[in-house]
């Protein structure tokens, strides 16, 4: 009995460990902190921009009464624009930057992405208005305003596009009721081995940027935790001071305890989450390692090859130079042969003659 005992204790401790990562996400906090971000900004850049693109459509009647600097204020006005979207890009990338520390990490990604396109295109934009200019003496199809115009226009209304995109985003951003999508990043490693072990490494070497996006989010839960836990108790001070304040000191003693527990528990995931970065790590340097041995393997296979290769040439060009001395010395054979034929059939003619006189 004891040893099935100590058999069936082993076999529980064996789960746990497999399974010691996988209630993760159940366990994980939710981040109630969590801050809604504006699109204020980009609502405001979005209308900057569809005045920009009125002025490109109706600049000849708008600039009816200078018509011939129509070209330079076109050029100056997109320069204006590039200037301002410089400025609003860095604002997009502080907002992604929040987002990312919010614990969301795949979807920092995708609004990073998205926040680099309106100032790009406004630059492409910019360089067809300057290539339009050089190439002016050689256009003859269309006016260089008209030319500028369209660049203008449709570089605005691209640049809407992509604005209307990342203003999708933040919305979904605003109306998700989940966990953070970076605590996911904590499988990527620790899965149980199986046949399909190559698919472990999936991630690549997006994975210590995720790990490293996890600690980000756990270093702000625990700075959120420990103002939380200060604010409890101050508010728990306030009213151990006051007379009737015996049922409040219960709450807040109690509630004071939880975040307490929560913020050891938080510190000690985030000291395992540290581990867990450096076994990543370690085994992306491994696989690393690996990928460069059998580079250097390889690169002698194909070395061995060239010498093989150079040796076939050579043996190939020798026996080349036997098939030509073998003909040239079959030809000087039959050569030899009709002499030697011929050299016979003359003795043969003198003695017939002799004969019949």
């Amino acid at each position: 009995m004891s040893h099935e005992r100590h058999a069936s204790s082993a076999t529980v401790l064996v789960a746990e460990e497999d399974n010691m990562f996988v209630d993760i996400l159940q366990e994980a906090p939710l981040s109630v902190h969590r801050q809604r971000r504006s699109i204020f900004g980009s609502v405001m850049y979005c209308l900057l921009l569809a005045s920009y693109a009125v002025v490109a459509a109706a600049a000849p009647w708008i600039f009816v009464l200078i018509p011939k600097l129509i070209p330079t204020l076109l050029c100056s006005s997109n320069v204006i624009l590039l200037i301002v979207t410089g400025i609003f890009q860095q604002y997009l990338v502080y907002q992604v930057r929040k987002v990312r520390l919010q614990g969301y990490y795949t979807f920092s990604q995708k609004l990073k992405n998205i926040a680099r396109l309106p100032f790009a295109t406004v630059a492409y934009g910019t360089a067809l208005m300057v290539l339009v200019l050089v190439w002016q003496p050689y256009m003859r199809i269309l006016s260089v305003s008209t030319l500028l115009r369209i660049v203008m226009f449709v570089e605005v209304i691209c640049a809407g596009c992509f604005m209307s995109m990342y203003i999708g985003c933040i919305h979904q951003y605003n109306s998700l009721n989940g966990q953070p999508d970076v605590l996911k990043s904590l499988y990527s490693a620790l899965q149980p081995s199986s046949s399909l072990e190559e698919l472990r490494y999936h991630d690549g070497g997006r994975l210590s940027d995720q790990q490293m996006a996890l600690l980000q989010y756990q270093r702000e839960n625990l700075h959120f935790l420990s103002e939380e836990v200060l604010r409890l108790q101050e508010c728990l001070s306030k009213y151990q001071r006051s007379d009737d304040g015996s049922t409040p000191q219960v709450d807040l003693a109690h509630l004071l305890a939880s975040r307490d527990q929560e913020l050891r528990a938080l510190s000690a995931e985030m000291n395992q989450v540290h581990l867990e970065l450096r076994l990543a790590r370690s085994l992306i340097a491994e696989r690393d390692t690996e990928i460069q041995r059998i580079r250097v393997t390889n690169n002698e296979y194909v070395e061995e090859n060239e010498r093989l290769r150079a040796i076939l040439g050579e043996w190939s060009a020798r026996a080349a130079k036997l098939e030509r001395a073998l003909e040239a010395e079959r030809l000087s054979n039959m050569e030899l042969q009709k002499s030697i034929a011929k050299l016979r059939n003359k003795p043969a003619g003198p003695s017939a003659e002799d004969h019949q006189a």
